[in-house]
Formats: C-alpha cells, structure tokens, sequence
C-alpha cells in the first residue's frame, strides 16, 4: 500500500487494518502516550481548498506522530499544476519530504501527483472522493454501534464525494446504505454499480428521505452547498427542500438512531440546530476521529 487515493482502490483487509490502528493509537494517546514512529519525517499538505477539519487533524497527527508538517498554500507553489506540471511537482517534492497530503478540487491531480510521487500520496479530499472522511465515520459508527456488519446508514441529501467514499466503505466492510436525494442529485448509477460489484445490493437509491431512515441505524447528511458550488446555492436550497435532518424526519426513524455530519454544518438548512445538539448525535466524535483515523493512515504509509 503505497498510497491512499479512494476507499475503491483499497483492499478490505487494508482497511481493517486501519481501523484496527487508529483504535489502538486512539487508546494510546488517550492514556497521555505516544508513539513517535515518524521522528525526523516531514508531510507536505497541498491545499487547493481551505478546511478546518482536514488541516488540524493532518497536522496534529504528523506532529503526534514526532514528523514535522508543512502547509502549502497554492500562492506559495504558483497553483497545483499552474505554473508547472504537476508531474514535475511531484518528483521534486519526492526529494523533499516523505510523503504528500493533498486537498484538491479535481480528482485527476490527486491521481496525478501519486503516479509521479516516489512518496506516498493521500487523497485529503477532491470533488469526486473524500476517502479520510469515510474512514473517520466508519471508526465512529463502530464505536457507537459495536460492530459494522449489518449496520445500515441512510445519507439524505447530494450524492457527492462523501457519499461515494461512505457507500464504497459500506461495501467493502459489511454495511448497507440508502441514499435519499432529490432528483437529479442521486449518487451517479456508475459508483452505485460498482459499489455493488464489490457487495451485491449494498447500495440502494431513493428520492423519499422519510423511507431510507425507516430502519436505519446511522442518519447521515452533508452539506447542500458544497464549496465551488455558491452560484447554485439559490437552486440548491430549493431543490433540496424536504431533505432537511430534522425532527419530523427522525419521527420515521428508530429511536435510537445515531445522527452524523461530516461538518461544516449549515444548521436549519440540510439540518437543524435541535438535531446537531441532540443526545443521538455523534457528529463531534466523527470529527475527533479524523484525527485518531489520520495518525493510522501516516503510520501505516510513512513509517
């Protein structure tokens, strides 16, 4: 396993393998310990798109982890395959650091900067696939639930890159997922099939966000507006109108349904503010755990 690009692409057992470490790192750190296995190493962290979440966690971990991280504007590079190709970027960097972290808008340079890196390279987000945040949310819902397999999530809302993520980790791990989205939003037919190549019927699609929460056991939404997409957001907000996770919704659902979010939030729009702060909601352990999931996929890659 050189890099970390998509959950498709990454085998089963690897990420068990995965879960499995950031669990026992996760209890290491708790108990005020530490495992210094990238003393002396140094992560770049290529950012195209800013992030709270994905910039704190990568750089705690790799500081964690004893390495040293550095943040990398696109001003401070002339662009992410600007001013030079990325193929040259990659090769240099290579020279530099011991591996590459990269958070950008098409997933073709992610694919890129891995096939030219002689460095791992990880995927930290693109708009087609956010395959951390999955992961994150799969330690979570294990957490909680006490087991993956016949765990089933209804995402309500745009099947974007973390639906993708969530429903090719669904398949490789043992759960199922429904995907309630407006029409036109669905989860394209391409991922859902291939999803399904790796676990037949896992992946379901519907436009009725009232019958996927029906018997789930983790209620998952996103945010409408995805970053790139502020033109829309007029038709978006309407278009999504009766998708809101809201306590009408979660009428349908179990009662102990767990409700999750992969933040930011955009409270009494794809959620409400009651729902965020609930007892059932999970959504700050799923953020904490991008941090206990990260320090894994660094050791695992780097050390």
């Amino acid at each position: 396993m050189k890099d970390f690009i998509s959950i498709a692409s990454t085998s089963s057992e690897q990420l068990k393998e995965l879960l499995v470490e950031s669990s026992d790192l996760k209890k290491l750190y708790k108990y005020g310990k530490r495992d210094l296995c990238l003393a002396g190493k140094t992560l770049a962290m290529l950012f195209e798109k800013p992030s709270l979440r994905t910039r704190m966690s990568f750089q705690v971990a790799m500081t964690d982890l004893g390495g040293s991280p550095i943040y990398v504007k696109p001003e401070d590079i002339g662009g992410l395959g600007e001013r030079e190709p990325i193929k040259d970027m990659a090769r240099v960097f290579s020279r530099y650091v011991d591996g590459i972290m990269a958070r950008t808008f098409e997933h073709s340079k992610v694919i890129d900067l891995a096939e030219f890196a002689t460095v791992p390279v990880i995927n930290a987000l693109t708009n087609f696939s956010h395959p951390c945040q999955a992961m994150a949310d799969v330690l979570t819902i294990s957490e909680h639930c006490g087991q993956l397999e016949g765990v089933k999530i209804a995402f309500i809302g745009d099947g974007n890159n973390v639906a993708r993520s969530l429903a090719m980790a669904c398949a490789k791990l043992g759960m199922e997922m429904v995907v309630a989205s407006p029409a036109g939003y669905e989860l394209d037919a391409k991922s859902i099939e291939k999803a399904n190549g790796f676990s037949a019927e896992t992946i379901t699609q519907t436009n009725n966000p009232a019958e996927a929460v029906v018997d789930a056991n983790i209620i998952y939404t996103d945010t409408w507006v995805s970053m790139g997409q502020e033109e829309e957001k007029q038709k978006r907000v309407n278009d999504f109108a009766g998708f809101q996770v809201n306590a009408e919704l979660l009428k349908k659902a179990p009662a102990d349904a767990k409700i999750m979010h992969c933040l930011p939030a955009y409270r009494d729009y794809e959620i409400t503010d009651e729902v965020v702060e609930s007892p059932n909601s999970i959504i700050f352990d799923q953020s904490e755990n991008r941090l206990h999931f990260q320090r894994a996929l660094l050791k695992k890659l780097m050390s």
